[in-house]
């Protein structure tokens, strides 16, 4: 196994759940609205279908990053997802990790240990 300072570009930090497109957007939607969304709601947001956002949300709860809750409202089927205090806390981290890779990109972050070795190609 690779000691982490030798791969300082490996950021083990990006949570695959997480970093999938789709499941990004609908982390990214659910992260601003305590009280969660409607299954139509980010539906439209996020610019899924329903069955590809049924999949993506089931991933989502399996993971216990997100509360997905059924019921009526009238004569309506309505269903309601929303961030889990766990999945809160795991985006948190996902960000993090992710600023620090946009950092590490621009170059902004001072790493000695990110830098080439003489001798060695960049």
């Amino acid at each position: 196994m690779t000691d982490r300072r030798e791969a300082p570009f490996a950021f083990e930090g990006l949570d695959r759940v997480l970093h999938e497109k789709a499941r990004l957007g609908i982390l990214t939607s659910l992260a601003d609205y305590r009280e969660g969304l409607s299954f139509g709601e980010l539906r439209d947001l996020c610019g899924l279908t329903d069955g590809n956002l049924s999949r993506h949300v089931q991933i989502l709860e399996e993971a216990g990053l997100i509360e997905v809750t059924k019921g009526f409202e009238g004569r309506r089927p309505h269903t309601n997802c929303k961030l889990t205090p766990e999945g809160r806390q795991r985006f948190d981290d996902y960000l993090a990790v992710l600023e620090q890779v946009l950092l590490r990109a621009r170059g902004d972050a001072v790493s000695g240990s990110a830098r080439p070795k003489e001798g060695k190609p960049a």
